[in-house]
Parts: structure tokens; C-alpha cells; sequence
């Protein structure tokens, strides 16, 4: 029988306190048939990123659980981090990796959703491949505003009967490809460069095709960021955008003091990249998927 794989990547936000971080990672690894691949946490975003993959029931339940261990744990009204966030456990997405669709994922982040909202009262908007509104298929529109605004905002979420849980905010949950998670440190403290950098290489702003960015400050180290999401690195590559940002810093007379990784990397995604000196921070062969990819 062929081998059924997804991936979650779910986003909490909490990235200061590790034992909290620890425990929502003991739940995710304590469901059978879950490998837990990858755990990453920063502290100016006041985020953590875990990395889990396993057959697709085993995953969906783990997905469940880690939601309603961020809504006992973590209290948005104490949190604060240059990240954009609406809930504890911010955003679940459902990835394909081996014989299973994008369609799959999709039906069971709707599973997910309706569950997360029986047992823990937190509330549930869809978005990506699992959106039920066009207007919700895109990450950031659904965060809009943000946790503050979660109260006023006149859309209800996809599931639950409430605005939002009062100290867990609300969950977006999704299906999506894989996405890579790339940030590039600027050698200057002076935001306003990383965030013109952003403005003109997001898709949105008319820049490079299937890639979102933000400019944000990174206080404790004392840098800007160019903080990136690349929806699709087979349209634009990790070379492509490196070798963007470093351009473009240049010209503002900015140099690139390193790039880091967010989570996991398809190997492919590497291709292109072997003449560039990407600056990596804290990169090695274990950030590699297919290396830490469960094998059974």
C-alpha cells in the first residue's frame, strides 16, 4: 500500500518562554504516528514554529491538540511581537507531501476546525485551499487588524458562534503547498530600508511573482528584517530572492548580515543557490525535509 504523507506547520504565538513552547511540542509528539521534524522559536517575532508530519489522521489529531494546548498556555493580551498574529496557536496549515492531495488537506483542515471549536471554544476562520470565501484565501487579509481587532471586525470567523476566545484570540486553518519561510537580517537597525526592500518585491506591490514579505525590526539583535513567505519556489526561487534583496539593499548602501530559515527546506528549493553565499545562519543538512522526513 502506498504510502500516505502530510506535513503541519502550525505558528504559536509564543517565542520568550521555551517551557511553553516544550510543552505544546511534548502534546504534538505524544500522538502516535507523529514525527515531530523541526522546532524554531524567536524572540522579537514572539513566535515558535513546529514542524510535525506523519499519516493524515495521526497529524489532523496532533494539529487538534497543539491548538488547544496554545489556548491554555499562551494569553494574547500579554503578548506582543513584530510578528502579525489574530491567536495563541495563530495559524495551522495541512501540507501534502506523499499520496495525498491538496484537496485532502483541505477537507481535513475543515475536520480540524470544527473540532478545535468543540473542544476548546476557539473560534476558526479557513484559509488558502481550505478557504470557504475568496476573500479568505489569502493569509494576511484574514489577519488583518490583528487580535485587537478580532472583537470589532464585522466578519464573523468560519466556525464558531463567537468573535473570538477571550485570551486565545482565533485559529486560521488551511491546506496549502509548501511554503518556505525565509528571513534576510540587514546590517542596519534603520527599519524604514527593510521595509521599502519588502514593498518592492512583494507580489502584491507588484514585485516578484508568488512571494510575500514584510519589513520588521528585530530589537534584541539590532537589525531590520526583510521577513518573507515563498508560496511557490518553483516560479520564484530562493536564488531569485536573495539575490534581490542583496541588490536592492546595496543600493541603499546596506549590507546583508545573514539569512535564516524558518522551519524546513525541500531539497529542490536549494537548487540554483550552490554560487551565492547565502549568509546562513544556523543552517545544516537536518534543515533538509527529505532528510528528516519519517521513513515508514
Amino acid at each position: 500500500m502506498a504510502r500516505r504523507l502530510i506535513e503541519a506547520v502550525p505558528n504559536f504565538s509564543e517565542g520568550q518562554d521555551p517551557r511553553v513552547v516544550g510543552r505544546i511540542a511534548n502534546v504534538i509528539a505524544a500522538v502516535a504516528g507523529v514525527t515531530v521534524l523541526h522546532q524554531t522559536s524567536d524572540i522579537d517575532h514572539h513566535r515558535s514554529v513546529i514542524t510535525f508530519a506523519g499519516a493524515p489522521e495521526a497529524v489532523l489529531e496532533a494539529g487538534i491538540r497543539a491548538v488547544g494546548e496554545a489556548a491554555s498556555l499562551i494569553d494574547l493580551r500579554l503578548h506582543a511581537g513584530v510578528h502579525p498574529r489574530v491567536g495563541a496557536c495563530d495559524v495551522l496549515p495541512f501540507v501534502p507531501v506523499d499520496g495525498v492531495t491538496l484537496a485532502e488537506c483541505a477537507e481535513l483542515a475543515h475536520r480540524a476546525g470544527h473540532e478545535i471549536w468543540r473542544r476548546y471554544q476557539v473560534p476558526v476562520f479557513f484559509y488558502e485551499a481550505a478557504a470557504l470565501r475568496p476573500e479568505r484565501q489569502r493569509l494576511e487579509e484574514v489577519r488583518r487588524g490583528g487580535f485587537e481587532a478580532l472583537e470589532t471586525r464585522p466578519d464573523l470567523p468560519d466556525v464558531g458562534n463567537i468573535r473570538r476566545h477571550p485570551t486565545a484570540g482565533a485559529t486560521i486553518v488551511g491546506a496549502r503547498k509548501f511554503l518556505i519561510a525565509y528571513n534576510i537580517n540587514l546590517a542596519t537597525d534603520n527599519v524604514a530600508v527593510a521595509r521599502e526592500i519588502a514593498r518592492r518585491i512583494r507580489t502584491s506591490s507588484g514585485g516578484l511573482p508568488c512571494l510575500k514579505a514584510l519589513g520588521l525590526a528585530l530589537e534584541a539583535r539590532k537589525q531590520a528584517q526583510v521577513s518573507m513567505n515563498l508560496t511557490d519556489f518553483e516560479v520564484t526561487s530562493l536564488a531569485t530572492v536573495f539575490s534581490t534583496v542583496r541588490d536592492l539593499a546595496a543600493a541603499q548602501g546596506v549590507e546583508i548580515a545573514g539569512s535564516e530559515l524558518i522551519g524546513l527546506i525541500p531539497r529542490r528549493a536549494l537548487e540554483g543557490t550552490g554560487q551565492l553565499d547565502l549568509r546562513w545562519e544556523q543552517f545544516d543538512e537536518s534543515r533538509i525535509l527529505e532528510n528528516r522526513l519519517p521513513t515508514n
